[in-house]
This record gives C-alpha cells, sequence and structure tokens, in this order.
C-alpha cells in the first residue's frame, strides 16, 4: 500500500538525475522495513509552474509525500520519514543549498480504498526462485 509520491520543481532536473532519486529514495524505504517491497510504489512528478520563495531562478523544491495505510507506531513513522529525507538530502548533496525539501507521512483510510495488488504473487513467487529482492 505504500505510495511516495515526489514533486519537484522542474529546475531540479538540471541538478539531479530523477530516475536515480526514484530508485534511491524507494531504496531507502524499503530498508527501514516499514514498507513492503511487494507493495511500495514510488514515483516522481516534474512541475513546470511553481513560485518559490523570493522567485529567484535558482530556487527549488523537492516535496515527498508517503501514503501508507493505518497501522504502524510513531516510531515506525518517524524512522520512516527520517530516512526518507536523509535519502534526499545524500542523493542531491550541495544542491540543496537552494532547495527546500519536505516530507510528510499521510495515512491511508481503508474505508475510502480499494486495493488490487496482482503484484504480491507475482514477488512472492520470484523470491521463492531467487531469494529475496
Amino acid at each position: 500500500m505504500p505510495h511516495l509520491v515526489i514533486e519537484y520543481s522542474g529546475n531540479v532536473a538540471a541538478v539531479a538525475d530523477i530516475a536515480g532519486l526514484v530508485d534511491a529514495v524507494h531504496s531507502a524505504a524499503l530498508a527501514t522495513g516499514v514498507a513492503a517491497p511487494d507493495a511500495l510504489r514510488t514515483r516522481a512528478a516534474a512541475r513546470e509552474h511553481y513560485a518559490i520563495g523570493d522567485r529567484h531562478p535558482d530556487n527549488m523544491f523537492v516535496a515527498l509525500t508517503a501514503r501508507l495505510g493505518v497501522g504502524r507506531s510513531d516510531g515506525d513513522k518517524a524512522q520512516f520519514l527520517r530516512a526518507l529525507m536523509d535519502a534526499l538530502n545524500d542523493y542531491l548533496g550541495d544542491a540543496t543549498a537552494t532547495m527546500m525539501l519536505s516530507v510528510e507521512y499521510q495515512e491511508i483510510d481503508p474505508a475510502w480504498r480499494i486495493n488490487e495488488n496482482h503484484l504480491r504473487a507475482v514477488i512472492a513467487e520470484r523470491a521463492d526462485r531467487t531469494g529475496p529482492a
């Protein structure tokens, strides 16, 4: 059920490989053990129209929203958020000097969600054949 959505100002692509950023965030989430590999989805979307701070053209933002199902402890949530922020900072490095970074945790209300995960069995079968990912 975990969804990681990375929104970023379009100018971030000039200083960072976005596919690499997605991979770094996804890997960090998995390493926490809070997000199961058979449910985690990570994606990024550029925002081409934005105004940041004083509107200087060097200003950038990366906003990561983590949406997960209910039932995790406050400790797990805090660990998850910290791991995601650390992944952003580590991957983006010096480019963060003119960036606003944020990570937000949102719980998904199961009463208002329909989910069909057809990958769960496939991922389990792959793990049985080759070992954990």
